[in-house]
C-alpha cells in the first residue's frame, strides 16, 4: 500500500484482530467527543461484516445515555424485518447498550419521501456525527450509493444529509432495490470515517478507487478525502 494522505490504511492478521482494532478506535471516537461535548453520536452500517464489532462495543465503559445512534443506510422495508439495517443494530447493539437515542431511517405509517424528509429534519438539528462505519462491495458502492443507480447522481449533487435511491437493475442491491441512503454532503459532516473491509477482492477494489475521480463509476470514492481527518481503513482477509 503506497503512501496516500487521504487515508490511514491498518492491515490486521486475522478477523480477531480486525474486529479489535475497529472496536479500540471507535470506543476512543466516542469517548473523545464525551469529553468534549459531554453528548456524542455515531452512525453506522449494517451488514454482519460489523455486527460482532457493534456487540463487542456495545460493553464498552461508556455513558451510553448519552450517545445517539444513527444509520448510514437502510432498505425501504419494516425495521421488523430481518434485513433491515436497524434490526442487525438494534440485536448487536441497542439491545445491550442502553443508548440515549436511536434515529431510525424508515419511519413507520410514512411514504418514502416523508422518510427521508423526516431523517434531513432530524440530522439537520443533530449533533455532528463523530463517526460514520461505513462498508464497501466488490463494485465499488458504499452506504446506498450503487453505480448505474437511477438516482446516483441526484444522490451525489445532493446538499443534504439523506436522499432516497432507487437501484433497480443494480446486482448487489438485491431484492430491496429502494433505499435511503447517506449522501456526500450528509458524510462531509462527520468528523471521522471508519471503512471495513474483509477480502482480497476489496482491497483491489479500494486501491483501484485511490487511483481514480470518477465518483460514479465507484461511489466509494465520495468517502475519500473529505473531511479534516482522513479516513481510517480496516482491513484483514
Amino acid at each position: 500500500m503506497k503512501r496516500d494522505s487521504r487515508i490511514e490504511w491498518f492491515e490486521h492478521p486475522d478477523p480477531e484482530s480486525w474486529i479489535h482494532a475497529i472496536v479500540e478506535d471507535m470506543e476512543r471516537m466516542l469517548a473523545v467527543e464525551l469529553a468534549i461535548r459531554g453528548r456524542a453520536r455515531m452512525l453506522l452500517s449494517g451488514g454482519t461484516t460489523p455486527a460482532p464489532a457493534y456487540a463487542q462495543l456495545a460493553v464498552a465503559p461508556l455513558d451510553w445515555s448519552k450517545i445517539t445512534v444513527g444509520l448510514v443506510d437502510e432498505r425501504w422495508l419494516s425495521p421488523q424485518d430481518s434485513a433491515s439495517n436497524a434490526r442487525l443494530v438494534r440485536e448487536s447493539l441497542l439491545d445491550r447498550a442502553e443508548v440515549g437515542h436511536f434515529e431510525p431511517l424508515v419511519r413507520e405509517g410514512l411514504t418514502l419521501a416523508e422518510s427521508v424528509h423526516a431523517a434531513n429534519l432530524e440530522a439537520e438539528h443533530a449533533q455532528e456525527a463523530c463517526v460514520a462505519v461505513l462498508g464497501m462491495g466488490n463494485d465499488g458502492h458504499t452506504a446506498s450509493l450503487f453505480p448505474g443507480a437511477v438516482d446516483l447522481d441526484r444522490a451525489l449533487a445532493s446538499k443534504l444529509p439523506y436522499a432516497a435511491l432507487d437501484a433497480t437493475g443494480c446486482p448487489v442491491s438485491g431484492d430491496w432495490p429502494l433505499r435511503i441512503t447517506l449522501t456526500p454532503a450528509g458524510l462531509a459532516r462527520t468528523r471521522h470515517r471508519l471503512l471495513l473491509l474483509r477480502g482480497e477482492a476489496k482491497r483491489e477494489v479500494f486501491l483501484r478507487a485511490l487511483d481514480g475521480d470518477d465518483v460514479r463509476e465507484l461511489p466509494i470514492r465520495a468517502a475519500i478525502g473529505i473531511g479534516i481527518e482522513p479516513m481510517r481503513v480496516h482491513w484483514c482477509l
